[in-house]
């Protein structure tokens, strides 16, 4: 498929979402602060461009993970310099309890009542605009070769075969914390009792080459270092749109959702523009252009993806069946599960 290019889905968002441009004014910068790597390239492509276009504005793009836009957010709380922060649902979590970000309001963000209810946040303080999931990732190649059936299960990468290849995530970053969240969920545990997620990662962790803590494990996988790994569909499809043999699994005990979220900075330089901002993320055209580049799935209903792209992307039928997760609980936890982790996990 040679999907259209993402400029020409932009545009027409755009100027739904803004209106026409006023040459007249003087030129407001807003400030955004998000991915890098793919997205970066795609806004600064496109969706920043025609929204200077049509909005008469000026967009400014800081990169940086989630956890350093939500630092930065923090150090400047005072005085906010950033009008729109796009990050991970659990760091944007942590970022609401600061109180450092500001409700949606609905008379401007009017897509949002199309919003799917895993990507609504509570009293729509941000809205997710992509959705992922974290599940199984491995070399078809390998497994073939060796006869191994493709894994189904999170247990299955306790295999004795996958000594010394398997790339552990580090519970720093989000698919090591999907991982243990997943174990403990096998282990009859939860959230809130997290041991048998303990076990369960301690015997897949005994087959690990390394603990990542980049959430990239692409260069693993084409070195060989790695046959398998806990990773985001969206990052496998990418590696495989190279020609590279890998698969991505939903695991049969529920893959969980990785919501990448929109936000307006609570006290932002530019509030209204801010606003509009994110109602042009969840513009239809938007969120089939998101797909295509970076086969991250829509949480808008009703967005038409041709058949071979949704077969790549978490659909909406695949995300009714992801659990949310209860962040508060997790971020309260966190610290305190890092600790333990480091000590029984990664050091063992």
């Amino acid at each position: 498929m040679n999907p259209r290019p993402l400029w020409l889905a932009i545009a027409a968002l755009a100027l739904a979402s803004c209106g026409a441009p006023t040459p007249s004014a003087a030129p407001d910068t807003l400030v955004i602060a998000g991915y890098g790597g793919s997205y970066e390239e795609a806004f600064k492509q496109s969706v920043i461009p025609d929204f200077e276009r049509t909005c008469s504005c000026k967009v400014t793009y800081i990169a940086g993970s989630s956890t350093d836009t939500v630092a930065k957010l923090k150090a400047q709380q005072a005085a906010p310099q950033i009008d729109v922060a796009l990050i991970d649902d659990g760091v944007q979590n942590q970022a609401v309890e600061a109180g450092l970000l500001a409700p949606l309001d609905p008379k401007i963000v009017t897509n949002l009542g199309d919003v799917i209810d895993l990507a609504r946040l509570p009293g729509d303080v941000g809205v997710g605009f992509s959705l992922n999931a974290t599940g199984i990732a491995y070399n078809t190649d390998y497994y073939a070769k060796n006869g191994l059936p493709a894994p189904t299960k999170l247990a299955d990468l306790a295999k004795a075969e996958l000594k010394g290849k398997l790339v552990m995530p580090s519970i720093t970053q989000t698919y090591g914390l999907g991982a243990l969240l997943i174990a403990a969920k096998v282990g009859g545990g939860s959230e809130q009792h997290i041991d048998p997620g303990f076990a369960g990662v301690k015997q897949i962790a005994a087959n690990a080459v390394t603990f990542d803590t980049t959430a990239d494990v692409s260069n693993y996988f084409l070195q060989g270092q790695a046959v398998a790994s806990v990773w985001g569909n969206s990052r496998v499809q990418m590696l495989a749109k190279k020609g590279f043999p890998i698969e991505f699994v939903y695991p049969e005990e529920g893959a969980l959702p990785l919501i990448a979220t929109v936000n307006v900075v609570n006290k932002a330089p530019h509030p209204g523009l801010a606003q509009r901002f994110v109602n042009a993320l969840l513009e239809p055209s938007a969120q089939q252009a998101m797909a295509e580049s970076n086969y991250n799935g829509p949480t808008v209903k009703g967005v038409q993806l041709a058949p071979d792209l949704a077969a790549k992307v978490v659909g909406q039928e695949r995300a009714a069946e992801l659990r949310k997760l209860d962040w508060a609980a997790i971020n309260k936890s966190r610290s305190a599960w890092t600790d333990r982790w480091n000590k029984e996990i990664e050091t063992s």
